[in-house]
C-alpha cells in the first residue's frame, strides 16, 4: 500500500518556499518493513543523543546566568534559589528556560533538573545517551531514581546497572535500581516519601468539553483511604435506586465530601467562579449552533453550557440578567477585534441611559451630545492605581500575563510596564503579573516587556527570545472566525 506524497500539497498563498520533509528526502512508501525496523532503531538512538546534546545546552544556558546576577540577600527584591533545579544559577533561569522552549516554568524546571543530573550526577548514563546505547526512557527512571539519593550514591549506582538496564522493562529497571540503592543507602526510600509528601499539592487540569481532572498527591495508604470512603459512599447512592454511572457518583461525592453543602456548622468558604460569556450568546437562540463559547475561571466552554450554569445561579432569568446571590456582575465593552474599551456594571449602564451626559445633561439623548461616557478609566499622576483602573487591567488580563503563567488575577500584581514615573499610570502601561514575574520584571537584568495598546505584552529575554501574549477574548485580525459545519444529507432509506 502506498504512502500518500506530501510534496504534492499545495503551497499555502503567500509562502515562497518551504523546508524539505523528511518523509521527501527519506521516503517511507518504497521501503520493506525490515528496513522500516531498522530506521526505527535509529531514531531512538538519534533522539537518545539529542537528548544528551540538549542537556548540554541547558547547563551551558545555565551557565552564563549565576546566582550572583540574583539579589543580595538583605536587599530589595531577593528571592532565594535555595530550592533551584540547578545548584548556583539564577532564580530567574527557569523562567527563561520557558520562553526559550516556549513551554511552561514547570516543565522547564524538571527540564534542568534532569540535565544536572545526568551531567553531573550520572555522566556514564549521559555517555551512553550520547552515544545512542541508552534509550530516553530507561535514562529517565535513573534520573527519576537517583536524583534525591544522597552524594555518591548515585555515582556508585549507575555504573552497575547500566550494563544490564537495555534488557530490562521500565518497571524492572526502576525495581532493580531501588535495590541497589537501599543496598548502599538504606535510608534513601524515607528520605525520597519525605520529599514527596513536602512536594504533594492538589492541581486541577482541564480535560475537554467543559470538563477538568482535580489530582491530589498525598501518601499511598492515605489515597486508598479516601477512595474506598468515595466508593462505599457512591455505591450506596446507587442500591438506592440511583440511575446514574457509578463513575459520575463517585465523582459527585467526592465533590459533597470537599464541599460539604449540609455542613452549617463550619464557617463559610468562598468559591471564585469567574463565568465570561458574549451577552447574545445568553439568549436561547444565541447559545446554539455558531454561538461565541464563554468561559469559566479561564476554561472554554460552550454558550450552552454557560447559559445553563447562570441558570442555577439565578442570573439568567425573566428580569434579565442579574448578579448572582453573594456574587458581582461586571459588563465589559470590547470593539470587533476584541480590544477592551471599558467595563461598568449594570446600575452604571442604566444611570448613563436615563442621564446621558453629565456635562451636557439638557441635550437628550447621548447620540445628540457625541461625547463619550463610557471609556476606559484616564491617566493619573500617582504610583498607585484607581480603582477604575484596577478592574480595567484585571478584566482585559484575566490572569498573570507572562508568557506560560496562569496565576489566577485573584493572585496578581498590578504592575508598571515601564517603571513609574519614567512611565504613566495609565492602562496602556499597566499589566497584571505575578509576584514572582513582577520580581523578574523589576530585577532579573537582561529582560524587556512591552505592552501595546490593544493589551498585548510582549516579553524578551537575556538570550534575545520574544514570546507575546494576548489578552483573553482579543481576536488576531489574520484570524478566520470558524464556520459550523455545513447540515448532513438527508437520510435515505436503503434499497430493498
Amino acid at each position: 500500500m502506498g504512502g500518500r506524497s506530501w510534496s504534492e500539497d499545495p503551497v499555502p498563498e503567500g509562502v515562497v518556499a518551504r523546508p524539505s520533509r523528511l518523509s521527501e528526502v527519506l521516503p517511507v512508501a518504497d521501503r520493506s518493513d525490515a528496513e522500516i525496523a531498522l530506521e526505527l532503531g535509529r531514531i531512538v538512538a538519534v533522539e537518545a543523543a539529542l537528548v544528551a546534546y540538549k542537556s548540554e545546552l541547558v547547563m551551558g544556558l545555565a551557565g552564563h546566568r549565576p546566582d550572583a546576577l540574583d539579589p543580595a540577600p538583605g536587599q530589595p527584591g531577593a528571592g532565594g534559589n535555595a530550592d533551584g533545579p540547578i545548584p548556583g544559577t539564577s532564580e530567574f533561569f527557569v523562567d527563561e528556560l520557558a520562553l526559550v522552549l516556549n513551554g511552561t516554568a514547570r516543565a522547564a524546571g524538571t527540564l534542568a533538573r534532569d540535565a544536572y543530573v545526568l551531567t553531573e550526577r550520572l555522566p556514564v548514563v549521559w555517555a551512553a545517551l550520547a552515544d545512542g546505547q541508552l534509550d530516553w526512557p530507561r535514562a529517565r527512571v535513573f534520573i527519576d531514581v537517583l536524583s534525591t539519593t544522597a552524594e555518591g550514591v548515585a555515582e556508585a549506582v549507575s555504573p552497575t546497572v547500566l550494563p544490564d538496564a537495555v534488557g530490562l522493562s521500565l518497571g524492572k529497571l526502576r525495581a532493580r535500581l531501588t535495590r541497589e540503592v537501599l543496598a548502599v543507602d538504606a535510608d534513601a526510600a524515607d528520605k525520597r516519601r519525605r520529599d514527596a509528601e513536602r512536594a504533594a499539592d492538589v492541581r486541577v487540569y482541564p480535560t475537554y468539553d467543559g470538563m477538568s481532572e482535580l489530582l491530589s498527591e498525598m501518601p499511598s495508604p492515605v489515597a486508598a483511604a479516601c477512595w474506598s470512603t468515595i466508593d462505599e459512599l457512591a455505591w450506596m447512592r446507587k442500591h438506592d435506586g440511583d440511575p446514574r454511572p457509578i463513575g459520575q457518583l463517585r465523582a459527585l461525592t467526592h465533590a459533597e465530601l470537599i464541599l460539604r453543602p449540609w455542613d452549617t456548622s463550619r464557617l463559610a468558604v468562598t468559591a471564585v467562579l469567574d463565568v465570561s460569556v458574549p451577552l447574545p450568546s445568553l439568549t436561547a437562540a444565541g447559545s446554539g449552533v455558531g454561538a461565541e463559547p464563554g468561559e469559566v475561571n479561564g476554561q472554554p466552554v460552550t454558550a450552552a453550557h454557560v447559559r445553563e450554569l447562570l441558570e442555577q445561579l439565578d442570573s439568567v432569568c425573566t428580569g434579565g440578567l442579574q448578579a448572582p446571590t453573594g456574587g458581582s456582575l461586571q459588563i465589559s465593552v470590547t470593539d470587533a477585534d476584541g480590544v477592551l474599551l471599558a467595563t461598568t456594571s449594570r446600575a452604571e449602564l442604566a444611570r448613563i441611559a436615563r442621564g446621558g451626559c453629565d456635562e451636557h445633561p439638557g441635550n437628550g439623548s447621548i447620540a445628540d451630545c457625541g461625547c463619550a461616557v463610557l471609556e476606559r478609566p484616564p491617566p493619573v499622576d500617582r504610583y498607585t492605581p484607581t480603582p477604575a483602573q484596577r478592574r480595567f487591567a484585571k478584566t482585559r488580563d484575566r490572569t498573570c500575563r507572562h508568557p506560560g503563567c496562569g496565576q489566577p488575577v485573584a493572585r496578581v500584581d498590578l504592575d508598571h510596564v515601564v517603571p513609574y514615573p519614567e512611565g504613566a499610570t495609565d492602562c496602556d502601561n499597566l499589566c497584571c503579573l505575578c509576584r514572582r514575574h513582577h520580581r523578574l520584571k523589576t530585577f532579573a537584568p537582561g529582560w524587556r516587556f512591552s505592552l501595546t495598546p490593544d493589551g498585548r505584552l510582549q516579553v524578551t529575554t537575556p538570550s534575545g527570545v520574544t514570546r507575546t501574549t494576548r489578552p483573553p477574548g482579543l481576536r488576531n485580525r489574520i484570524e478566520q472566525r470558524a464556520l459550523p459545519a455545513a447540515p448532513p444529507p438527508p437520510e435515505e432509506p436503503p434499497p430493498f
